[in-house]
């Protein structure tokens, strides 16, 4: 029975990392959008050059949230693994500690956490 629970605690991160990458792709189109956008409104080169600089800021945050979310799932799998209850603490964001999202695994910003009471 072990192996199959060890065989479903790693489906279930893979699951988690797949979101979590695919909330950072979408995080990352996002900000080129809003790039373009502001590139085409914006009237002097000053404002392109921040434009840009600011879709890099976004597409670097998204990366690194999506690594930390990784970083969590793998570190709930061995919870997990090691007879814990398959939850850690958020350490690395400072927003929450302990809370876990049953079919979500990031960790993310969702406003659930962001006041670290879990409430």
């Amino acid at each position: 029975m072990q192996a199959g629970k060890g065989a479903a605690e790693a489906m279930k991160e893979k699951g988690s990392n797949v979101a979590a990458s695919a909330r950072a792709g979408m995080e990352k189109t996002k900000a080129t959008a809003q790039e373009k956008k502001e590139r085409m409104t914006a009237h002097d080169p000053m404002e392109k050059e921040m434009a840009t600089e600011k879709k890099d800021v976004l597409k670097t945050q998204a990366e690194m949230d999506k690594q930390m979310a990784q970083e969590h799932n793998a570190a709930a799998r061995e919870a997990a693994a090691t007879g814990g209850q398959g939850t850690v603490p958020l350490h690395t964001t400072g927003r929450a500690t302990g809370i876990h999202h049953p079919g979500y695994g990031t960790g993310g910003t969702d406003a659930k956490t962001t006041n670290g009471s879990g409430i």
